[in-house]
Parts: C-alpha cells; structure tokens; sequence
C-alpha cells in the first residue's frame, strides 16, 4: 500500500478540487459541541499565533472537471467530511458577512465566492448530495439562505443550526474578517490522504481509525466491507458488487437518519446473530462488528449477503424504535433484542401481532409491574433472542418460552397494596403506556372507537404533558400519584386545567374524546365526591383490567 500523505493547510487543501460525498456515507452530525470545539481552537490560534493541527482527511480521486479555464480534481470524501463541512459553511458565513463598500473585504469577499461556487450555481467546494433532497445545505453555499423551513431531516436541521452558529461567530469575531479569513486558510492544516484506488482508500480509512477516534464501529464495518470487495473479488465481478453495497449503505444511513444510538444497537444486535456462540449477552460493538465481518468473508454474495442483513436489521431497530405504543416496554436492551428477533422471522402479521403481544406482556409484568432492572434476565431474553432467529423456533415454542421468561414473576405476587401508590415521575412512559392500554379495553368493552386524533396528539409530547392528576398536585393530597388519580388528555387541555379542583374539572373531561377521562368526568358530574376512596376505587378498576391482561 503506497500512500503519500500530505500535510496541508486548508487553502491548499481546497485549491483546485472540489469535494463531494458519497450518498452511501453518513449524513452531516455535527452538532452545537463539535462546533463550539472547532470555534474555540480558531479563537486559540489567533490569540496564540500557533498553527493548529485538525485532522486527518481521506479522499477518493475519481476524476477532473473543466470548468472556465480551470481544471478542479473531483475528489470523493471518505473520512473528514463534517469537518469539511462545517468548515465551508464557516466560510460562506465570513463572506456573507464582509463589507462590499470596503475594497479589502471585497476583494476578500470575491475571493471566497469564487472558492465556493466554480463557474455555474451547481459546481461547490463540497456538495453534500447525500440526504440533502431538500437542497438546505447547496442553498445556503450558493445563496448564504439559510432555510429553517426547507427543514425536512435531522440533517437537513443540523447544516441550518450550524449555518445560524457560523454567523453567529463570526459576527462575535473580535479581529476583522480579514484576519479570520486567514487565520482560517493559512493557520489550520490536515493530513490529507489522497488516493485513486477505491480498496486502498477503505484500507486506509480503516488503518487511520483503527483505535476509535470518533469513529462509530458501524462506519468502520462499512469500509471493511467495502475493503474486501476489491481484496477478495474478481474485477469482472467488482463494479455490479460495490453498486449494490453503495445502495445497501445508502438505504441504512437513510433509515438511520443521524440517531448514532440506533445504528450502535443495530451493529451489535446483527452481529449477535451472526455469530456461531450462542450468546448470555449482547456483543460489544467492537466484537459484533468483528463477527459480522467474519461472516462476510471474502466471497462478493456472502459479503453482500452480510451487509443486506445489517440492513435488515437496522430496519427493524428503527421500527420498534419509532413505534410509540411500546415504548413504555422498549427501555430494556435485552427485551428490545427479543422482540426484534420476532420482527425479523417474518412471521404472517397475525402471528407476530401474537407473539408480540406475549413479549409486551412479560416484559412490561418484570420491567414495570415487578420493578426490576435492566440486570434482570439478561442471558434468558439474549438466548431466546438468538434462539428465535438460529433455531428457527417455532411460533408454539416461542409462546412457550416467552411464559418461562415469566416464572417467578406471578401476578398475584408482583402486585401489592403498595403497587399503585406511586405512579408518577420515575414511571410516566409505563403510566402512558398503561393508560393507553387500559383506554383500549374500555374502547372494546364499550364497543366504541379509540380517538387516534387525541391519542396522536399525546403520543407526539412528553408523557408528563399529557399526565393529568384529577386531583391536583398542588392540593398536596397523599394520594395524588396513586394510579386512580392519574389519567390522559390532550397536551394542551392538560396545561389548561393544572390546579383546578376535580369539580371544576369535569365538564371538560366529558368532551374531551378519552374514554377513560370521559367516565371519570360523568362520575364526578354525576355526584362522586373525588377523593381517597375514589382514587382506591378506580385503582381497583385499572388493577382489575391488569390481572386480566398480564397475568398470563
């Protein structure tokens, strides 16, 4: 491997290329500290005069562009690309901000134009044309726009927070602009790493963040992978082989979005299945990804096979992520790991709706009802999990087996006198979660219709925004937490009746579309006196509803 590293500033990191990302590598995530990181070592170099290091940047020569009279080297970003971008959207800001009246800023000002917009409004130092559909981030280089309303990813949101960051800075900048413009081009310098062999720049990638460096272990995955096509595969084979990984990574970072965490559970979930030792716990990222990369080896159908399983995986991570209902039952890595497991066998829909439900309610008897924590049942959750999937168990036997997670967690011995009393802080997810099953049992027994309007409304806020105590908090009763005092509304609803007593309450919890809240508020408008032993009643009532449904 032949490499020529070279050590530049950003000016002549810049000069006569012009950077692109690839739409299989990750979106733009830098966020606010990165950023404050970067402003601070500016601030640094000016009071101290010193050069300042950066980083290291890896790129892929693809090509040249004729643009005008000038020739521009298209290279591909491969490691480096949020610096990068961040560091054009700081310049954009400067020259937005330089004076055209003053003949040095403008001249400045033209200079920076021309390094960021080559010939036409298509052609930019770095166009991120990676999940940038919405043009936020092209708009603000060519126009200096930045447009809060063209916001569509969480992306698309951090290239608008640090175009409003970047200005800010500079407006702040306590030199002139001038002096920012070369302290920026001339004082900051990479090692930078150009290649024109795509295997090399993936081993290179590799190499450089071989000890973790703000690398996440799932991008390392990908450029091994991508690595060992040109290692392994025949050239005849290769270019249809890295077209389709390029679009198995583009689906997982869109599917991902800019949620690290996700994608971290996703690599270590896949690469547990993956590996041929049954498990007593989730591998560490490192090792799932060492397992996943085993399992590739080097033929091009099992590495594509490896990577398109990942895929899958990250799929559903992201499904039972975004699935609101259960997030009251989804807090426990292990049981996450479990469910997923169902989710992937591919079971007809009533049937996983099945086991699902058995999951839901085993989980949510000894995560909630019994108050264990996550240290509880590791290895029998993990096994299961990997059962599921390598054994292929049948629906049956997983029915049973979820039953098994459950012995020593009875209902009749994890539900007390005291179970009901304290609801609410610690538990509000569990509450909403509670609730809302139980409003679905009402909706059933009364054969009327869950309102999905309302229910969307306090699915979208804080648990807490919703929680409503019909006896107020402020009334300093002992049993306002209690279960029976607490029930749903609508966010807004909720805030507008915060101290009012339970009377006074009444009327709009009769209209306000929950059936649970509703027969709360025909009750107290009926005559019942809201107090301890209606808070005890109506806990009976939920408890009741609870044996039923998790008892099994």
């Amino acid at each position: 491997m032949r490499l020529n590293p070279q050590h530049f500033t950003v000016s002549r990191l810049m000069q006569g290329r012009l950077f692109r990302i690839p739409d299989y590598q990750r979106a733009y995530s830098w966020q606010k500290r990165q950023r404050a990181d970067l402003f601070a070592d500016i601030i640094e170099v000016q009071r101290s005069g010193r050069d300042h290091f950066m980083a290291t940047v890896v790129g892929l020569a693809k090509d040249t562009r004729l643009i005008d009279a000038d020739e521009f080297g298209v290279v591909e970003l491969v490691d480096g690309q949020q610096r990068i971008t961040t560091l054009v959207i700081l310049i954009k800001a400067i020259e937005k901000a330089l004076d055209v009246d003053d003949a040095t800023e403008a001249k400045v000002r033209d200079d920076l134009r021309r390094l960021l917009v080559k010939g036409d409004d298509h052609n930019l130092v770095l166009l991120q044309t990676n999940h940038d559909s919405s043009d936020v981030f092209a708009s603000y280089v060519r126009d200096g726009e930045i447009r809060r309303g063209a916001i569509v990813t969480a992306a698309d949101g951090n290239v608008v927070d640090a175009a409003i960051e970047c200005e800010a800075f500079v407006a702040k900048w306590t030199g002139t602009l001038v002096d920012l413009v070369a302290t920026i081009r001339h004082k900051l310098s990479m090692i930078y790493h150009e290649l024109d062999d795509e295997g090399t720049v993936y081993r290179v990638f590799e190499v450089l963040n071989s000890r973790g460096l703000d690398v996440r272990w799932i991008d390392k995955t990908k450029s091994q992978m991508m690595a060992s096509i040109y290692e392994y595969v025949e050239k005849d084979s290769r270019a249809d082989g890295l077209h389709e990984m390029q679009n198995v990574w583009k689906a997982v970072y869109r599917r991902l979005g800019l949620d690290d965490d996700l994608g971290d559970e996703a690599l270590r979930f896949a690469g547990t299945w993956s590996d041929d030792i049954r498990p007593n716990r989730v591998l560490s990222e490192q090792d799932a990804s060492a397992a996943l990369l085993k399992a590739a080896g080097s033929k091009l159908a099992t590495i594509i096979r490896t990577a398109s399983w990942l895929k899958q995986v990250v799929s559903k991570v992201v499904d039972l992520h975004t699935d609101q209902r259960r997030a009251a039952v989804t807090r426990i890595g292990q049981a996450r790991f479990l469910a997923i497991a169902i989710m992937l066998r591919g079971f007809d829909q009533q049937t996983e709706r099945m086991l699902l439900g058995a999951w839901e309610r085993v989980t949510f008897r000894i995560f909630t009802l019994a108050g264990k924590d996550s240290r509880t049942k590791v290895g029998e959750y993990v096994r299961l999990g990997y059962d599921v999937l390598k054994s292929e168990l049948s629906a049956e036997a997983i029915l049973e087996a979820l039953a098994e997670l459950g012995d020593g967690f009875e209902i009749d011995d994890v539900i007390d006198e005291g179970t009901w009393d304290d609801w609410y802080g610690g538990y509000n997810e569990e509450v909403r979660y509670l609730l809302f099953r139980y409003e679905e049992h009402l909706a059933a027994t009364n054969g009327t219709k869950i309102n999905d309007s309302q229910w969307a409304k306090v699915w979208a806020t804080d648990p807490a925004k919703s929680i409503e105590h019909i006896m107020p908090q402020s009334s300093g009763k002992g049993y306002v937490h209690g279960i029976g005092n607490l029930t749903m509304l609508p966010p807004n609803v909720n805030s507008s009746l915060r101290d009012k007593p339970p009377e006074e309450k009444a009327a709009r919890y009769v209209e306000c579309g929950m059936n649970a809240t509703m027969a709360v508020g025909r009750e107290i408008d009926g005559g019942l006196k809201w107090n301890k032993e209606a808070v005890r009643d109506r806990a009976a009532r939920i408890e009741a509803f609870v044996r039923t449904e998790w008892g099994g």
